[in-house]
């Protein structure tokens, strides 16, 4: 039996020259990548970091058999976790993310002229080494001068701040290992009190087919805590069912109807535009019957 990811070379009908990494869901599905070489592995304290050359995807960074970013893709997960709270904020400057360690978030962050300062939390210093080698265009925002990367627990780091943040952005992988705790409700308490009256937080919250239980757990926590609780969705083809849900707490601000897309002219994205950020909010009706 394989277990999280691994490289297969028994693929039936696989004619032509290569090789498959293959992730395994935690049901009956799996998402295959035909690569050609493995370049990268490290074993952590904290899990195992492997970056392949995929085909058609670039290269992929991989953690404990979980795919986090492809080169192809990468630019719609980091612009959507990123621009729809900073255009919900009407002036953000002080932004925490917590994960991250491949430097995507953070170079979407900066696209924002109002940021003064940003903090990067991440409890892997290895993540954040094997990005700067392999994924520059990715990792090189870290060098920033509004940029402050800290290694350790996001956990941990939260609970000595209160009312610091106008954004925090939780970059987190799967729940499993060493980012569980980003997913508990003691957590989510903390980053509401390290956020400022008019803060918003947005993390990761997976995809409703592979983790319908964990949405439904997470939007119970957001909306204990949070006065304005809305989801949103992307497509981003290499993570788990195509689709992964995004989850926003705000003290103060709507998403959608505090939204002026005037402030979105001028930049120069590749997915995120004013129409996708209130389209995003739309939600199909099997998504909205997991929040009943």
């Amino acid at each position: 039996m394989q277990e999280k990811g691994e490289v297969n070379t028994d693929i039936p009908n696989s004619n032509s020259e290569g090789i498959w990494f293959t992730e395994y869901g935690p049901e009956n599905t799996a998402l295959s990548l035909k690569i050609s070489r493995k370049i990268f592995e490290k074993e952590t304290p904290f899990q195992r970091i492997e970056i392949f050359e995929s085909y058609d995807y670039g290269k992929v960074l991989v953690l404990d058999g979980f795919i986090m970013l492809t080169e192809k893709d990468e630019f719609i997960y980091h612009e959507m976790i990123a621009h729809v709270p900073l255009f919900t904020h009407p002036n953000p400057v002080r932004v925490l993310v917590i994960g991250g360690g491949d430097g995507g978030v953070v170079r979407e962050v900066l696209k924002h002229k109002s940021v003064e300062r940003i903090e990067l939390v991440e409890i892997d210093e290895e993540v954040v080494n094997a990005a700067r080698r392999f994924f520059p265009q990715v990792s090189s925002y870290l060098d920033d001068e509004r940029v402050e990367v800290i290694f350790q627990d996001g956990v941990e780091f939260i609970k000595s701040k209160n009312g610091v943040y106008d954004v925090i952005l939780i970059d987190s992988p799967d729940p499993i290992g060493p980012a569980v705790g980003l997913f508990e409700e003691n957590f989510y308490k903390d980053v509401f009190s390290a956020l400022n009256d008019f803060g918003i937080v947005v993390a990761q919250a997976e995809s409703p087919f592979v983790f319908p239980d964990l949405i439904k757990k997470i939007h119970s926590v957001f909306n204990k805590y949070f006065p304005i609780v809305r989801f949103y969705l992307a497509n981003v083809p290499t993570y788990a069912s195509g689709l992964i849900s995004f989850v926003l707490g705000s003290k103060k601000f709507d998403p959608v109807e505090d939204f002026n897309p005037n402030r979105v002219a001028g930049f120069q994205l590749k997915y995120y535009n004013e129409q996708i950020h209130w389209a995003s909010f739309a939600l199909p009706n099997f998504f909205k019957d997991l929040l009943k």
